[in-house]
């Protein structure tokens, strides 16, 4: 059997990490200025981490969630005083796609309406309803398209304020990303998500706030829309929630009403996805990752902002978008290749995706920034 060929794959096969660092089959060592999608965010491997992961090996790393989890209630304690939100109440999964499926029918349930509204530039999943509000016709299969599924500009609020006169008395929920990742690094205004925020109170939809990508600190703040003082009804995640163990949460107002078999799943919460959450927070809070994602992210923009060829830079904290003046891909290539950095694009082909670990160090930013000045220095 061969695997189903649907990755464009570099010639790279790592087998270790440390920290911000990773090393190939053939010994070369890789700086991980990416993590995977955003995904690690504590670096590769960190101690506290792969000790309670190899401690929890020891003891149970699975059962359903017809037993009690212990293990699941700290996680929701920890989470709920972190990120300020300890009046919501948590329900895991496994992804973000599965987070984002799981808020959508959350809001059916709750309003008993049928329609979403999404952005341009937007990506929620690969799966069911979370593709049908991803922009990206190319990922979005006929059994997946419904005009339930309405889609509005990105940070356009005459256009937004037109579908709701529209259709807004059918409208279950309004989705959108704290940050846009896959988009490019596309930031909210503050004017757009308030009055998305004003629509969803008047016509009794439900906002969702997906922070797979943005939230966990990646921001400079633990969800990304906090710093705009926005209040969302329900809020998933993924991504750097785990380090690498694959975990998503929903974080749910404490308005809408749990019932047995509203929500549920086989893996979600198993203790070894728990033990791997909760010692994600334990290193966020112990070694002050948000700070650091704000003062790291400031010193990488400060450094790079005058480089040639750089259009603007998109950033909160560590989720950076470096917009070039060209496709980004032989900037990306010629990092990785001769400088053994690992980077990230999007959608828009012109934008280098910088996603770094929340405990990346000067030093460490600097062979980055060294780097980046060498390779646009020299096109």
């Amino acid at each position: 059997m061969n695997l189903f060929n649907v990755y464009p794959l570099f010639n790279i096969n790592p087998v270790k990490a440390q920290g911000s660092f990773l090393w190939d089959d053939k010994g070369e060592k890789y700086l991980d200025f990416y993590g995977g999608h955003a995904v690690i965010s504590i670096g590769h491997n960190h101690p506290h981490y792969q000790a309670q992961l190899k401690n929890q090996l020891d003891k149970i790393s699975f059962y359903s969630n017809s037993v009690q989890n212990e293990l699941q209630t700290e996680l929701a304690e920890k989470l709920g005083k972190l990120s300020g939100l300890e009046d919501y109440n948590l329900f895991l999964c496994n992804s973000g796609a599965e987070a984002n499926e799981n808020a959508l029918k959350l809001a059916s349930f709750h309003n008993g309406k049928s329609k979403v509204l999404y952005f341009s530039g937007s990506f929620h999943g690969r799966t069911s309803a979370a593709v049908s509000v991803t922009d990206n016709p190319k990922i979005v299969a006929p059994v997946n398209y419904d005009e339930r599924f309405i889609k509005s500009e990105w940070n356009n609020i005459e256009q937004l304020e037109k579908v709701f006169e529209k259709h807004g008395n059918e409208i279950s929920s309004v989705i959108i990303e704290g940050i846009q990742g896959v988009g490019g690094i596309m930031i909210p205004t503050i004017e757009f998500l308030i009055k998305i925020k004003q629509l969803c109170e008047k016509y009794y939809a439900v906002l969702i706030l997906d922070e797979v990508q943005s939230g966990y600190g990646r921001s400079g703040y633990f969800f990304a829309h906090q710093e705009f003082g926005i209040e969302a009804d329900i809020i998933t995640t993924a991504k750097g929630m785990g380090n690498g163990f694959p975990i998503g949460g929903v974080l749910i107002h404490p308005k809408f009403q749990a019932s047995n078999g509203l929500l549920g799943t086989t893996f979600g919460g198993n203790h070894l996805a728990c033990v791997a959450a909760i010692a994600v927070l334990d290193v966020m809070k112990d070694e002050n990752l948000i700070g650091n994602a704000q003062k790291m992210g400031e010193y990488i923009e400060n450094k790079i902002k005058d480089f040639p060829h750089i259009k603007t830079i998109r950033r909160k904290g560590l989720m950076i978008g470096i917009e070039l003046d060209r496709d980004c891909s032989e900037v990306r290539n010629n990092l990785l290749y001769n400088h053994h950095i690992f980077t990230g694009n999007s959608n828009d082909k012109t934008v280098l995706r910088i996603l770094p670990a929340l405990n990346i160090k000067k030093e460490e930013t600097d062979l980055f920034i060294n780097a980046l000045k060498e390779v646009l220095e020299n096109i």
